[in-house]
C-alpha cells in the first residue's frame, strides 16, 4: 500500500529528483534560494572563494539587517564584506540599507519565498518563510558558501508533525500566543529536527502576518521546518510580488505524521512566556505583579504592519508609563512606509516610543535597546534566553504586540482587555 508524503517530503522529493522519500533518508537537493546576512555573510564569502567558481548569482540573496546602521569599526567591516562579495560577482539580490528590512521580512515581501520552494538562509529564523507553503531552514555559514557554489545542499528528511488549531481566538490573541502556547505544551525540544505542519481553522482565518509568526518560531521548539498549507491568502499577497513561477504542494490524505496535536483556539489566552525559555510560559492576566522598564514591538517575527496596528490602535491617546521606555521598530521599509501613511508612527510618536529604520538590533541585544542589569523588557521577539537582551541578569519576556503595548501604558505585563476603550 502507498503512503502519502507530507509536505515537508514532497517538497525535498522533488527538489531531489525523486518520486518519494521518507524521514531519515540523506538525499542531495536543489535549492531556489541561499540569503545571508551581515553578521553571517563575511564567514561564507571567506569559505566560497576557496571554491574558485563564480557562484550561482539568480539564488544568492544578501540583506543586511543585524547591525543596520553599522554600530562600530568590526560591524562595518562585516557590511563591508558584504558590498565587496555583491560587487565582486555583480550579485543583482544585494538590498543597501534604507532600501530593504529585516531579512525575513525582506524575503518574503520582494518574493523570494513561495510555495513548493526549498528555501536555506544563514539565520535560524529562515523558518519563517513556511508561512506561505515554502520548506525553508537555517544553515550555517559553511553550508551557505556551498550552496552557492553548487546550487544544492544534503538535507536528512525530517520527521513530520501534525497541528491542528480549530475555533475562534479570543480577542486580542494572535498567531504569536498560538506558537507560545504550543511551545509550551511540547517544550523546546518537542520538534528536534522534526518539520511542523499547521492545520485548522483558526490558522486559515489567521492573515499571512500570523501566518509568518508562527512559522517563525517553530525554531524555538526546535524543528527543522514549520509549514503551512498555501492558500488564497498567500497567493493574493504573491500577485505581482513573487518572483518567477511556484507549484504549490499539498499533504497526501495518506499522509503519515510521526504525532498530531490538537488544540482549541478559544482556550489559548493572550499568553507570555517568562525568563528563560520560549516554554515557560503563562497567560498574560496571572503576571500583572511584574513590572518592566522596556516594552519592544518588532523584529522578524512581529514586525509587520498588522502588529503596529494592534499596537497603535491600543496606544492612541495614551502614553508609555513614566518608569517604561518603548521602542517600535517597523520590520522593513516597506512596513514604516505604511505605518506613515496610516497615522500609525504619529501615534507611537505621540504616546512617547521611540520609532527605529528596520533593524535587528534590540533583538539579539547587539545594540539600541541593550539592557541593563536587573532590567525587564516586553517583547515582540522570538527568544528570551540569558543574555538575549543585554546584560546576563536582565530579563526578557516574550508577547504578542497587543500585550506588549498595553504593558507600556501600565509598567506591568499586562493583558490588552485591561486598557481597551470603546
Amino acid at each position: 500500500m502507498y503512503n502519502g508524503m507530507t509536505i515537508a517530503e514532497k517538497i525535498l522529493a522533488k527538489k531531489s529528483g525523486k518520486k518519494k522519500v521518507e524521514p531519515g533518508e540523506i538525499i542531495e537537493a536543489e535549492v531556489d534560494y541561499i540569503m545571508v546576512n551581515d553578521v553571517t555573510g563575511l564567514p561564507a564569502f571567506e569559505v566560497f572563494e576557496n571554491f574558485n567558481v563564480a557562484p550561482l548569482r539568480d539564488k544568492i540573496v544578501l540583506i543586511p539587517d543585524h547591525y543596520v546602521p553599522n554600530k562600530d569599526v568590526p560591524s562595518a567591516e562585516q557590511a563591508k564584506a558584504m558590498r565587496i562579495f555583491a560587487k565582486k560577482y555583480n550579485l543583482p539580490y544585494y538590498y543597501e540599507v534604507g532600501s530593504s528590512g529585516v531579512c525575513h521580512q525582506h524575503m518574503i515581501e520582494k518574493g523570494f519565498a513561495a510555495p513548493g520552494r526549498l528555501i536555506v538562509g544563514a539565520d535560524s529564523h529562515t523558518c519563517s518563510y513556511g508561512a506561505l507553503g515554502a520548506f525553508s531552514t537555517g544553515i550555517g555559514s559553511t553550508e551557505a558558501a556551498c550552496a552557492m557554489a553548487l546550487g544544492n545542499l544534503w538535507f536528512r528528511v525530517p520527521e513530520s508533525q501534525k497541528f491542528i488549531i480549530e475555533g475562534k481566538t479570543r480577542k486580542y490573541v494572535m498567531g504569536k500566543d498560538v506558537i507560545l502556547h504550543i511551545i509550551g505544551d511540547i517544550g523546546v525540544d518537542g520538534a528536534l529536527y522534526k518539520s511542523m505542519e499547521f492545520y485548522g481553522s483558526t490558522v486559515e482565518s489567521f492573515p499571512l502576518a500570523d501566518r509568518i509568526s508562527i512559522a517563525n518560531m517553530t525554531v524555538e521548539a526546535g524543528a527543522k521546518a514549520g509549514i503551512i498549507p498555501p492558500d488564497n491568502t498567500v497567493y493574493e499577497y504573491l500577485k505581482g510580488r513573487v518572483i518567477g513561477e511556484y507549484e504549490p504542494v499539498f499533504a497526501d490524505s495518506t499522509a503519515e505524521y510521526i504525532e498530531t496535536f490538537s488544540y482549541d483556539a478559544i482556550e489559548i489566552p493572550c499568553t507570555v512566556a517568562k525568563p528563560y525559555l520560549p516554554s515557560n510560559i503563562a497567560p498574560a492576566s496571572e503576571l500583572g505583579d511584574i513590572t518592566i522598564d522596556q516594552a519592544y514591538l518588532g523584529s522578524c517575527t512581529n514586525g509587520r504592519i498588522e502588529d503596529l496596528r494592534i499596537a497603535a490602535k491600543i496606544l492612541k491617546g495614551k502614553k508609555i508609563h513614566p518608569n517604561v521606555r518603548m521602542i517600535v521598530v517597523p520590520a522593513s521599509k516597506e512596513v514604516y512606509e505604511q505605518a506613515l501613511e496610516e497615522g500609525i508612527i504619529k501615534v507611537f510618536l505621540d504616546a512617547n516610543a521611540y520609532v527605529s529604520g528596520p533593524t535587528c538590533g534590540a533583538c539579539l541585544g547587539g545594540y539600541m535597546g541593550v539592557l541593563a542589569r536587573g532590567e525587564r523588557c516586553i517583547s515582540s521577539t522570538n527568544r528570551n534566553f540569558i543574555g538575549r537582551m543585554g546584560h546576563k541578569e536582565s530579563e526578557v519576556y516574550l508577547a504578542n504586540p497587543a500585550v506588549v503595548a498595553a504593558s507600556a501604558i501600565t509598567g506591568r505585563i499586562t493583558d490588552p482587555g485591561e486598557v481597551e476603550h470603546g
